[in-house]
């Protein structure tokens, strides 16, 4: 069972059932104890890149916004089972070619990580996957807000939806959470782990 630790703001942990740990822009919460394989990050703004709070196991491999987007197309990873998609992102402060999103399979589950942004045109193509979960930033403050986030998960189409980076210099606002009007809707709260 893949086991999903939100920490906070926009920073994930996920646990893979061969115990492979993927952290994705690393920064807020706690649960930073497990070293990592992976390290995902979406772009380079000081609350989604802190890699040093990482013991990082022999071999990992740390994937930025540069890696995603090396070439300038947005790339796909795979090691031996996890795959990882980079996918646009894009807001009031960053263009497209400066930060991602990712989708993320682990073990079949497939999760979409919003990174920073406000809705993408690729998003349409998204229901496609079959998505199982899809995690969607909402703080409001240059990317997009709550209402825009619940347009974006109408769109996406996930199983389930999950409203993180809720308030800025917060890990989280549960009110907003609540009041979040996507379809359905998962409510995680900081230092929460999820079997997937």
């Amino acid at each position: 069972m893949v086991k999903l630790l939100y920490q906070g703001h926009g920073s994930l942990r996920f646990t893979m059932q061969d115990g492979r740990v993927i952290y994705v822009d690393p920064y807020a919460g706690e649960g930073y104890d497990k070293p990592a394989d992976v390290v995902l990050v979406t772009h380079n703004h000081s609350d989604h890149n802190k890699v040093k709070l990482i013991t990082q196991k022999e071999g990992c491999k740390i994937i930025t916004n540069k890696e995603a987007l090396a070439d300038g197309v947005h790339n796909r990873f795979s090691f031996d089972g996890l795959e990882i998609e980079a996918v646009e992102a894009r807001n009031l402060m960053h263009s497209v070619k400066a930060c991602v999103g990712y989708i993320i399979t682990l073990d079949g589950i497939r999760v979409y990580c919003s990174g920073d942004t406000s809705k993408t045109k690729q998003m349409q193509e998204f229901a496609k996957q079959e998505l199982d979960y899809a995690l969607f930033c909402g703080d409001g403050m240059f990317n997009m807000g709550s209402k825009e986030a619940a347009e974006c998960a109408k769109i996406v189409g996930a199983k389930h939806n999950v409203l993180i980076h809720t308030k800025p210099g917060a890990l989280f606002d549960l009110s907003k959470a609540q009041k979040w009007s996507a379809p359905n809707k998962l409510i995680i709260q900081p230092g929460e782990e999820l079997e997937l």
